[in-house]
């Protein structure tokens, strides 16, 4: 009988051992699988904080670390079991390119995607919003739409513009190809004056992000929710057709 005990102790102590580090992963990633979501068809990733990109930012910052959602992402794609995707975001913006990196990800997935806008959507969580098949905005949420800004040393050159207008056109092009604003209406807002207090560009709320096409409607998250659920369904019947057509 002590030959069993002692034999069990190593086993029950390497089993202890595995919950604090899937705890410290939990931690370090800075998010947790939502238990109803998990036996689900339907996976929710959220755009937090500021995008953090090759930099990494001060400890009080809240951040959504790029390298942690990209493997999310090709995961999403890869997991038959995963239907549709739902993209959360309250963010100030970020990283411009790895903002970009991460809603040009998103706009390749071949599985319905729905995103929210809460709180805000800012700087380049634009691009992200609309990188989704749909979008929506919560009523009192907010986005801003400004030029782009490098920040740190910069040697002041012409090219030094030329890189940062280059930079501002892929901004451009992204979010004029992925919602229904047009290119002229989407630079009128982003170097318009007297709308924001220390800088040019402009704030807009709620319904004004819709009735200008940048998002496709107001709603929560029961309206995203359904509408996830109907393009799951579109999405097989779709799927469904072309197996009957192309055996």
């Amino acid at each position: 009988m002590n030959n069993n005990q002692s034999s069990n102790t190593p086993d029950a102590e390497k089993q202890e051992e595995k919950v604090p580090s899937l705890l410290d992963k939990i931690q370090q990633l800075g998010q947790t699988n939502i238990p109803q979501m998990s036996d689900g068809n339907i996976h929710c990733l959220t755009i937090i904080g500021q995008v953090e990109g090759h930099m990494t930012l001060p400890p009080q910052n809240k951040t959504t670390k790029y390298e942690h959602i990209i493997p999310q992402i090709v995961a999403i794609e890869q997991n038959p079991k995963i239907e549709g995707l739902l993209v959360v975001l309250n963010t100030v913006g970020g990283d411009v390119e790895a903002g970009l990196a991460l809603a040009e990800m998103l706009a390749s997935l071949s599985k319905p995607t729905v995103s929210i806008v809460l709180g805000g959507g800012h700087s380049i969580g634009v691009p992200i919003a609309v990188s989704c098949t749909y979008s929506f905005i919560a009523e009192t949420a907010t986005m801003t739409i400004h030029p782009i800004r490098l920040t740190g040393l910069v040697i002041g050159v012409p090219q030094t513009f030329e890189y940062l207008d280059k930079m501002q056109d892929r901004v451009i092009h992204f979010v004029t190809k992925h919602s229904n604003i047009s290119e002229e209406d989407f630079k009128e807002l982003m170097f318009a004056k007297g709308n924001l207090t220390r800088d040019i560009g402009t704030n807009v709320v709620g319904k004004d992000a819709v009735s200008i096409g940048l998002i496709d409607g107001v709603g929560g998250v029961g309206a995203a929710m359904k509408k996830l659920n109907s393009l799951i369904e579109q999405n097989k019947m779709e799927r469904h057709s072309e197996g009957e057509v192309h055996p």
